[in-house]
């Protein structure tokens, strides 16, 4: 078994008078993560993705749910924002019966924690997983081994059962895709046109590293900008693709309102563009380092729980540092080649203004520096 960075931060929310929820898409480990939690304890687990599990949590009773829980020491609820009222429902579990343990696990973050924002304040702890990282299957196997098949998960990404099934990856993306990617988006409110959004998501993962114009997107697509903007929210939402926005402080020469779009695993991206060809014969290794190393390092600040704002800068005269991490007003600046004998200088128009603490080049012969 793959060790989980978050599994011991899991272990110590354990019976500590408050909720666990688990937010990431679906297949990333997250009953793999909590099984591994709750093993060889007393535990009632329910799906939230059938209908009987949904019927039978619809306004249930205090004395309904102590009937049901029993004995059970923890209760897990999985996929739980499939649930009406979920919020309110583990507010009362936890209110109700603080000596029972309560996980529910959600793959549509923004409807679990919509619904329970306001119920559940102060009585809850919120982790997020992620497919694998390099950190992670560096210390499953070793160091050298995995820095070896980076090339392969540029192509492949994380997504733990394609790691764990080599040979066959095409086939688990295909079916990842096909079986959760649009369909769960599609039965969210307001999605209404599936080919809409199908084609928004093709753009969005070719122009991976570029910054998106939201105007340009409504045009080539016949929507409209808040539609787009809508939709983009929900990928986000559902930890399918990041955000990150220009770092700007309002001078007449910065781009202040730009946007770049990347996605959480790089197989996904694959998948959805229908490429999955070695690097050797791409042409976009340059956006594919890019976004690997810029999901690697912010898989690794969520982990960490190292809270810092993250951004691209961009002047009006198309001078641009790729990654920015900010910090207590102190600036990290980064850029992301993957030919380390690529020559890269920090334009001066950002280096004077703004004093970064550092400037680092991050390329395939120093990236474990900053992802480990």
């Amino acid at each position: 078994m793959i060790n989980r960075t978050q599994q011991s931060e899991i272990d110590s929310y354990l019976f500590k008078g408050k909720a666990i929820l688990i937010f990431g898409a679906r297949q990333v480990g997250k009953t793999s993560l909590i099984k591994n939690t709750i093993k060889s304890k007393a535990v009632l687990w329910l799906n939230g993705d059938e209908p009987d599990t949904q019927l039978l949590l619809e306004n249930i009773t205090t004395d309904r749910l102590k009937a049901l829980i029993g004995n059970n020491t923890i209760l897990v609820i999985d996929e739980a924002q499939m649930v009406h009222n979920i919020g309110l429902l583990i507010k009362r579990m936890v209110d109700s019966f603080p000596e029972i343990q309560v996980i529910a696990s959600g793959s549509s973050a923004f409807e679990l924690a919509d619904k329970t924002k306001e119920s559940m304040m102060g009585r809850k702890e919120e982790l997020q997983l992620f497919p694998l990282t390099y950190s992670e299957m560096a210390n499953h196997t070793n160091f050298v081994e995995e820095t070896r098949l980076v090339p392969h998960r540029l192509v492949f990404g994380y997504y733990p059962e394609v790691v764990n099934n080599p040979g066959k990856e095409e086939k688990i993306l295909n079916d990842l895709v096909d079986g959760f990617l649009y369909k769960d988006i599609l039965n969210l409110d307001g999605i209404k046109k599936s080919s809409t959004l199908q084609k928004l998501v093709q753009m969005l993962a070719y122009r991976i590293g570029s910054e998106i114009n939201y105007n340009s997107l409504g045009n080539d697509l016949g929507i409209n900008r808040l539609t787009v903007e809508k939709y983009i929210d929900i990928l986000e939402k559902n930890f399918i693709v990041f955000s990150l926005n220009a770092f700007s402080q309002n001078q007449d020469n910065e781009l202040r309102k730009g946007k770049k779009i990347y996605f959480w695993d790089n197989g996904l991206r694959n998948r959805i563009i229908k490429n999955f060809n070695p690097i050797e014969l791409r042409d976009d290794i340059g956006a594919l380092w890019e976004n690997f190393v810029i999901s690697e390092r912010k898989k690794k600040l969520i982990y960490q729980q190292q809270y810092k704002d993250t951004h691209f800068w961009r002047n009006t005269q198309q001078a641009e540092i790729d990654y920015l991490e900010i910090k207590n007003n102190e600036i990290e600046a980064f850029e992301i080649k993957y030919n380390p004998n690529q020559k890269v200088r920090f334009t001066k128009s950002f280096t004077e203004k703004y004093h970064p603490k550092t400037t680092e080049v991050i390329h395939k012969e120093n990236f474990w520096n900053y992802l480990l």
